[in-house]
């Protein structure tokens, strides 16, 4: 079967930055639904288009086509006294960026510790990265009519959300 609008795609990626550094590998498969649902990369999807199981592809993706440019306005620098008092970084908090609307959460890191003041940053940490997304097709199949409903994929005798 080839990859095609509504079938379900599964894939081993692995994801690499600029420099070639590995950055993250996934031996056991993924799984998304093709066709525009936002489960995987727009360009990662045009590309497997068409492949069948067995097929690789590799492809290219700009900050703008990832996870976006680094926007230096998502530090920000708060009282130490509005964290726990076992804060440390690399935690992370959820949490409204001042110019946002209520509803527009991010997950902000910790990226820095003093004793007056702690420094948070929501950007994710591939911002502004260009990245190497090189994968395996290792199963394709028809969407079922619940995840065609639903936009995502279940997994096999659940349904995960």
């Amino acid at each position: 079967m080839k990859i095609a609008k509504n079938s379900v795609v599964s894939l081993r990626y692995e994801l690499f930055d600029a420099d070639g550094e590995l950055l993250e590998k996934v031996d056991d498969a993924v799984s998304y639904l093709h066709g525009g649902y936002d489960g995987i990369f727009p360009l990662v999807e045009e590309a497997l288009h068409g492949k069948s199981l067995g097929d690789q592809c590799s492809v290219t993706l700009q900050p703008d086509d990832a996870f976006g440019e680094y926007e230096h306005g998502l530090v920000e620098v708060e009282a130490r006294s509005a964290f726990p008092k076992d804060v440390a970084v690399g935690m992370q908090f959820e949490g409204a960026p001042e110019s946002a609307d209520e509803e527009d959460f991010l997950l902000y890191t910790v990226i820095e510790v003093t004793d007056d003041e702690v420094t948070v940053d929501g950007n994710h940490p591939l911002a502004g990265k260009t990245l190497t997304f090189n994968c395996t097709v290792t199963g394709v199949r028809p969407a079922t009519e619940e995840e065609l409903e639903h936009g995502h994929v279940h997994g096999e005798g659940e349904h995960l959300h």
